[in-house]
């Protein structure tokens, strides 16, 4: 080679070469770079012939005999250019990920040519893939056969030979054969009895066979299956994924053309998930970055759409001729010579005729499971674009396989400059919601065999199924069969139903169907855990303490976006559990201002925002489940249940039911919940005697709650709707004679709630009489528990909407009576005794306090008598002096 090729050689490497080299394991004898345009023939170092940008291959000799350095005439390298099969015509050059099918499909007007994935984007501006569609293809190729072809193209800096890695990948289509040990869990849920009978043949054939029919464009492949098929390729879709996933795609489009020439489908796209690399936003390091990664996360917030640019569409205004420009990393390369008039800068961008793509911003958050202990969780920003975006919801718990990009950070837009230090972020490339140990979300469809729901039916038929889902549910925890019970039914909720208002816009009011319960009583009677298991359950749960909860943690607030320099409403809790159960420990430790905001998200289900401009109101379509403990840190027995947790009468109202869980300070209970406790120590459940043996695994809980949320919607029956009737009625003449109120119309609601949730246990659509009574024996052993009056040992609701039994308010009243009388008396005594010129008589109040406590038949306190004292002052029988003395008008 002579001086000037060397020099001009080494000027095309150091102009093209990529921003990442290939790892020692995967080095490759990268000899002979040649400058290619589109038609094959060699060009001298940038120059563009036309609109054709040119590429950078490498031929490589596989057997590591490296050919000779040497400048190859155009014709000649034209001529193997040919015998190779690159199609140029068919390749969009000017795509930030141009390829392309074979030359049979580029006939299909079904088939997009020049189509580009907006979820894979390139890096570098000049670094193209090379289409080596094969006119030689005639099936599958042996591994050998294609290692001793001689020398290879593959793309600069990598070890990917697009023909070799196109027949790998159908050859792993055709030949991959079903294994169970192979399969996610998930997958085999989803749909184990079809595979057993139909995946004797390909496993992925049968998948794209489905695409066809549904009509989906995406085929979700499972990378650890690649994995064990072919561990070179799965490394290359790895470490290269830029270059292999388009590959993958145009190996899928031959197949499923191979199926029918003349199906009318559109490009199909291959979605690879499961990578083993990466499993944590924790382990993400610079290593990683444009390579293939699957973390996992809880989806904290979601961007609006955006409308992104794809291709421009720039129109001459001379001449009016157009051109199509693509968009290349968020840049839009404007043509500067009109090829038709051969004007210079004569372009303008025509916005209605270019295209656009949606994209979307999701912010993922590490999850609590994942999170080492005393440290913040890590934060990822995700990319989502065309189909992808509007896949997942703030809460949700995702597994996401996508490209980890690093993107420069200007210091001034205007300024090429940038920051040593770059803004890291992945490109979504594939969506899983993974919530096996939970609850089905019920926004999502629940997908079931038809084994698997014959065993439910079969389960709900048992007359015993209400006892025995009672006891899966947290068996750990001694006892406590009712609290369970009531857990259960908020779990299963009640019918959602709107009623459509008489306006001019028709608006609907929806009816509150979550179940609200609060668990309150002594330290460590399982209160704490019994949340947790909740929280563990649950689709969309969220667990937080009331100490170390905020206002605006629970609601939403104000924060910049760093992108688009917007304000942003952040979610918090509730609103992250809409849709699911929102755990709140220490509740009664909570400050005024936030338990405030708790009033609305209770009844009416949503939350009201007004806060820097930003005014709205967010759906809170949740249950809550609090927990509290008493301000002594011991049950006085002796107080209502206000007056030990301190919690507004308001609030506590809200609550559908409220359990007490007490210490009962027995001998018999200690020597049983010990044995219980030490039974937990066991090797296993089979040789606990203390393990029920009819049990429901968590597996089958959370399927038995997920199918009847998703199929059953319980209406009354006319007998049900008699009998809520008649005990509503019967709950109010109970207190009626002694002038206590047992029942108000949120008990009813209650009720109404809590009726359903029972039917929908059993499978039922229909509300019957049964379950309206175990809704009446549930919320009675409630009540009893915790609006019992402790002076009269009476039922007593005023305590939980007021917060002052009917016995207390009556007798102070009597109090506020008699004192009334006793100063009337007194200034009946001072007025024959004074000045007839005096107008006002003055009474010491020590005297009246003594006087007050002496004609009392019970003990007075001075809290009670200033009460009473008050009371009359507001009437305005008196008035207090400076000293405190009483001053009474005659």
């Amino acid at each position: 080679m002579s001086a000037i090729d060397s020099d001009q050689h080494s000027q095309e490497f150091e102009s093209t070469k990529r921003p990442r080299s290939p790892s020692s394991s995967d080095s490759l004898d990268l000899h002979q770079s040649k400058r290619l345009n589109s038609n094959g023939d060699l060009s001298n170092g940038n120059q563009m012939n036309g609109n054709h940008l040119t590429t950078n291959i490498t031929v490589s000799n596989i057997n590591g005999a490296s050919t000779d350095n040497h400048r190859i005439d155009s014709d000649q390298l034209s001529n193997q250019s040919k015998q190779l099969g690159m199609l140029s015509q068919e390749f969009g050059f000017s795509s930030p990920m141009p390829y392309d099918v074979s030359s049979e499909l580029s006939q299909l007007p079904t088939i997009l040519n020049n189509y580009r994935r907006d979820d894979i984007r390139n890096d570098a501006k000049n670094v193209k893939q090379i289409n080596l569609t094969s006119q030689l293809d005639h099936g599958p190729v042996s591994e050998s056969s294609v290692s001793q072809s001689g020398p290879q193209l593959v793309v600069w800096g990598t070890d990917v030979s697009i023909n070799e890695c196109r027949q790998k990948f159908k050859k792993f289509i055709h030949h991959f054969k079903f294994n169970e040990e192979d399969l996610c869990s998930d997958e085999i849920q989803m749909s184990q009895d079809y595979f057993d009978s139909q995946f004797q043949d390909s496993y992925y054939t049968k998948k794209i066979r489905e695409c066809l029919i549904i009509g989906d464009y995406f085929l979700n492949v499972n990378c650890q299956h690649l994995l064990k098929y072919d561990e070179n390729l799965y490394r290359q879709l790895v470490s290269y994924p830029q270059e292999v996933i388009p590959t993958f795609d145009m190996a899928l489009n031959e197949i499923v053309n191979e199926f029918d020439n003349r199906c009318a489908f559109g490009r199909i796209c291959v979605r690879p998930f499961n990578v083993t690399k990466t499993s944590s936003i924790r382990n993400l390091n610079p290593e990683d970055i444009n390579q293939l990664v699957t973390i996992s996360g809880m989806v904290t917030r979601s961007s609006n759409i955006i409308a992104e640019m794809s291709v421009a569409f720039f129109e001459c205004s001379v001449c009016s001729y157009s051109v199509n420009v693509e968009v290349d990393r968020g840049l839009i390369p404007e043509p500067q010579v009109c090829q038709n008039c051969d004007t210079r800068f004569s372009f303008k961008l025509i916005h209605n005729r270019s295209k656009f793509t949606d994209k979307q911003q999701v912010k993922l958050q590490e999850s609590p499971d994942d999170m080492p202990a005393g440290q913040t969780p890590y934060t990822v920003l995700l990319c989502a674009c065309s189909d992808l975006v509007d896949k997942v919801q703030p809460g949700e718990r995702v597994t996401v396989t996508g490209i980890y990009r690093a993107t420069p950070i200007r210091v001034n837009p205007k300024i090429r400059n940038v920051k040593s230090v770059y803004r890291t972020h992945v490109d979504v490339v594939h969506y899983r919601k993974i919530e096996n140990k939970r609850l089905h979300d019920s926004n999502q469809e629940l997908k079931l065999t038809k084994e698997r729901i014959d065993r439910l039916i079969a389960l709900s038929n048992s007359p015993d199924i209400y006892e025995r889902l009672a006891h899966s549910l947290a068996p750990s925890i001694y006892e406590h069969e009712n609290i369970k019970k009531g857990i259960l039914l908020q779990l299963f909720g009640g019918t959602k139903k709107q009623e459509t208002l008489q306006t001019d816009s028709n608006t609907k009011n929806t009816f509150r169907s979550e179940i609200n319960i609060l668990l309150c009583g002594d330290p460590g009677t399982s209160k704490s855990q019994l949340l947790q298991y909740v929280y563990n359950l649950v689709p969309r749960g969220q667990y937080t303490s009331g100490k170390g909860s905020s206002a605006v943690g629970l609601t939403a607030y104000i924060t910049k976006d760093p992108d688009t320099k917007q304000l942003v409403l952040q979610t918090g809790a509730l609103v992250l559990s809409d849709g699911g159960i929102c755990c709140i420990d220490e509740f009664d430790k909570m400050n005024e201002s936030t338990r405030s905001i708790l009033h609305e998200v209770m009844e009416q289900q949503t939350l009201s925002i007004a806060k820097a401009g930003i005014v709205c109101q967010l759906n809170a379509r949740t249950s809550i489940l609090a927990a509290a403990n008493p301000i002594e840190s011991s049950w006085n027995k002796n107080k209502s249940v206000t007056d030990n947790i301190q919690l507004p009468p308001t609030l506590m109202s809200r609550f559908d039911l409220i359990f007490l869980l007490l210490d009962p300070q027995d001998n018999e209970y200690d020597r049983k919940l010990a044995k219980h406790l030490v039974s937990l120590y066991y090797k296993t459940n089979e040789e606990n005697p203390e393990v029920r043996k009819d049990l429901l695994d968590m597996g089958l809980l959370k399927d038995y709650i997920g199918y009847a949320r998703a199929n059953f919607h319980p209406v009354l029956s006319p007998e049900a709707q008699a009998s809520l009737k008649n005990a509503y009625v019967e709950m109010r003449k109970v207190g009626s004679n002694k002038g206590h109120i047992t029942a108000y119309p949120r008990q009813l609601e209650s009720l109404i709630r809590l009726a359903e949730a029972h039917a929908k246990l059993r499978f039922k659509n229909v509300v019957d009489v049964d379950d309206v009574t175990e809704a009446r024996r549930l919320q009675r052993e409630a009540l009893l528990q915790s609006a019992i009056d402790p002076v009269s040992g009476t039922i007593d609701v005023s305590i939980l909407t007021t917060g002052v039994s009917t016995h207390d308010r009556r007798m102070k009243n009597e109090l506020m009576i008699g004192l009334k009388q006793l100063l009337n008396a007194m200034k009946n005594q001072k007025t024959s005794t004074k000045a007839s010129d005096d107008n006002f008589i003055f009474l010491e109040y020590q005297t009246v306090f003594n006087e007050f406590r002496n004609s009392n038949n019970q003990t007075i306190s001075k809290e009670t008598f200033e009460e009473a004292l008050n009371a009359l002052q507001t009437e305005g029988l008196f008035e207090f002096t400076n000293n405190r003395s009483l001053r009474i008008k005659v």
